[in-house]
């Protein structure tokens, strides 16, 4: 598929953070998803073992959440770990994934955050410029934000706010189990976003589309020997 490369990488941390609070302004966060039109969702994962990065892309039927196509990269991993700036040590090889793909997915949800970040600028949200299509972050973890905890029925969520501003929700994917944080990437918004996640966790606590590319992601040694 196409992607639309909007600066280098390779960027000192300052210019990084810098480029993120300008890239924010460019975001689309009121959006509905019309869940009816879309045929195809993507999970979106990396993983980093010995000094490596490979990402994985794995697109699903919706809602049948069939596996229909997968796509990885690999690439040595240049940039150092630095909170909040993720984007620029996984985007890489992420870009590298989603380049092989022949089906261009309808959404993504990536194994990470979308306008749920410091700089509203987590990897869902930073990617999702580059791919012009909706994005939506599913992180596994509390990064930023109030809340309160939502019900402990399957399908209960709050709203996840900071500064203000709302930027997502804690949804509770399976009774009594700890709740996934939810945020709009890019071309979206946060009820229908809350939704397309809910409808691809028919079982487990992460959607099912991100299980597998996690999956696909941690596979190094067999795909690239």
């Amino acid at each position: 598929m196409k992607v639309h490369s909007l600066h280098d990488w390779d960027l000192d941390p300052r210019a990084a953070a810098a480029l993120q609070k300008k890239l924010a302004a460019q975001l689309i966060s009121d959006r509905p998803l019309d869940l009816g039109k879309i045929d195809t969702v993507a999970g979106v994962d990396v993983s980093v073992k010995d000094g490596m990065s490979q990402a994985a892309v794995v697109v699903m039927s919706y809602p049948g959440l069939e596996t229909l196509e997968a796509a990885r990269a690999r690439r040595r991993t240049a940039y150092p770990y630095i909170p909040g700036l993720l984007s620029f040590r996984e985007g890489p090889a992420l870009e590298d994934a989603f380049r092989r793909l022949s089906i261009e997915p309808d959404v993504f949800i990536f194994d990470g955050m979308g306008q749920i970040h410091p700089r509203r600028m987590g990897i869902a949200a930073h990617l999702g410029l580059w791919l012009r299509r909706p994005t939506v972050g599913c992180g596994k973890t509390h990064l930023i934000g109030d809340y309160e905890e939502p019900a402990k029925a399957k399908g209960s969520w709050s709203v996840l706010t900071h500064r203000g501003e709302r930027l997502g929700a804690v949804l509770r994917t399976r009774a009594n189990v700890k709740p996934v944080y939810v945020s709009v990437g890019h071309l979206a918004d946060i009820g229908t976003a809350v939704e397309l996640v809910l409808a691809c966790t028919p079982k487990y606590r992460l959607p099912r589309p991100i299980r597998q590319a996690h999956i696909a992601a941690g596979e190094h040694e067999k795909h690239w020997r």
